[in-house]
This record gives structure tokens, sequence and C-alpha cells, in this order.
């Protein structure tokens, strides 16, 4: 089995290198990562932190929105796009299971947004440190983003190819793909903001919305980068949402989201017919 999956990967590997997809993520995050960084040296001296906290704080703002985008566009067209160009129909005449082919296609594109991610976080991260020094506690916090921020792409991995199975076409995968990430990252905050200021502290804004937000993966991502660093939290302004929650919802929330998503990705494949 190990062999097989490995082999899906190795193809799908060799595919995002003719593609450049490896190496489009991982300029797409040193530029933005760098960016942000030098951009927000100005409140350093006002929050009394170093460089590399207010980087991490704002590189956790730019992972929310580029590391589920950067998974979509990888995954959108894995399996309506391998079935519209026939290759589906051929990979599945070989010795390998559709579980397989779907794993070996997750370690693919996640290690292609793993690269991305050390590359682009790292070499900002960097750069802070050097600028305007970093603590030992900015430093683990920088090597948390990293992680949690593959984990984020993890999630949307595994949703876009449970999106790429359902649809009947590669076109149609990619609506649904843009669909998703607009309703996780964007409308799902505006709905729960505007729950918020219409409850006016009530029982909701008190007990239900920390909640609501560790149920969303790319708000679970955040609340976990913020509530693990206080100097972290100060930077990012989100110390209220974070301290009314269990320090273990959030974690518990991204490290739940892939398993589950590949779940359904792994039926919604078994339906397919090439």
């Amino acid at each position: 089995m190990i062999s097989r999956v490995m082999a899906v990967a190795a193809a799908e590997l060799h595919i995002a290198r003719r593609n450049l997809w490896v190496v489009m993520a991982s300029l797409i995050m040193t530029l933005f990562a760098l960016a942000l960084t030098f951009a927000g040296a100005a409140p350093t001296g006002a929050l009394g932190v170093d460089l590399l906290t207010v980087s991490v704080a704002s590189m956790t703002t730019l992972s929310v929105y580029l590391a589920p985008l950067l998974a979509l566009m990888m995954s959108f067209d894995a399996i309506a796009g391998e079935n519209e160009r026939g290759g589906l129909a051929l990979l599945l005449t070989y010795p390998v299971s559709r579980g397989e082919i779907l794993l070996g296609k997750f370690l693919a594109h996640i290690g292609t947004i793993a690269l991305a991610m050390v590359i682009g976080f790292g070499a900002a991260g960097l750069a802070a440190a050097v600028t305007g020094g970093a603590g030992a506690e900015s430093i683990v916090a920088l090597l948390r983003l990293i992680a949690t921020s593959i984990l984020l792409g993890a999630v949307f991995l595994a949703l876009g190819y449970a999106l790429s199975a359902f649809a009947n076409s590669s076109t149609a995968a990619a609506g649904f793909a843009a669909g998703l990430w607009l309703v996780f990252v964007v409308l799902y905050d505006l709905g729960m903001l505007g729950a918020v200021v219409f409850d006016d502290g009530g029982f909701f804004t008190r007990t239900v919305f920390p909640w609501m937000l560790a149920f969303n993966p790319a708000d679970a991502f955040r609340l976990w980068n913020v509530a693990a660093s206080e100097n972290v939290a100060l930077a990012n302004g989100m110390t209220g949402a974070a301290g009314a929650l269990p320090a273990w919802a959030a974690p518990a929330s991204l490290i739940l989201w892939p398993v589950l998503a590949f779940i359904l990705a792994r039926r919604a494949f078994g339906r397919v017919q090439p």
C-alpha cells in the first residue's frame, strides 16, 4: 500500500513541478510575508514587543486568507479535471484503490503547501529577527504558525477533493471552491459579526459566539495562534475571543477538520464513475 501511495504522490509532485505550483506557492507566500513584516515594523515600540512577534501576528491574518486559497486552487481539479481528461479511467485500471489515489494526491499537495509555508514564513521570520530582534516566545510562535498553516491547508485540500468529486466538471468544481473559500474565510465572520452586533452583549456573544468561531477551521487557526502566545494576542487584538474558550478547543477543531474532510472526500470519490 505504501509503495502505491508514494507512486501516486511522486506523479502528482512531478505534475506540480511541471505546472510551477511549487515555485508559485513559495513565491506568493514569501512576497506577502515579507511585505507584511516590514509594513508592520511601526507598532513594535508602542506594543513593547519585538518585530518577529508583530510579524507573526500579521502573517497569521495572511495565512487565514492564502492557505485555504492555495489549497483549493491545487485540489479543485484533482478529481473532476482528471475525470474530464480521461486520466481517472486509466488510473483506476491499475492495482491501486481510490483511497490510495486520494492519499497520494493529498501527500503531494500538502508537501507543496508545507514547502511554501516554510520558505515564505521562514524568510519573513528571519528578516524580522535580523531587523528587529526575536525572543524565544516569538520563535516558538513562528514555528507554531508554520505548523498550523499546514494544518489549515490540509483542511481545505480535503474539502477541495470532496467538491471536485461532487462536481460534474472542473469548471463547476472551480465555482464550488470559490464559494467555499468565500463562506469559510469571509462570509462566516461577517455573519458572526452581525449576530454579535444584534445580540448586543447577550447570551450569544458571551457563550455561543466563541464556540462558533472555534467551529470554523479558519477562525480556529487564528484562535490557536493567538491563544498560545500572549504577545501575539496583544499584537493581533484578539485577546477577548481567545480567552473565552478552553485551551483545547481551537487545536481540537483544527486537527479534527482534515480527518473529517478527508473521510468526506473519500466517500464522494467512491461515487465517481469515470
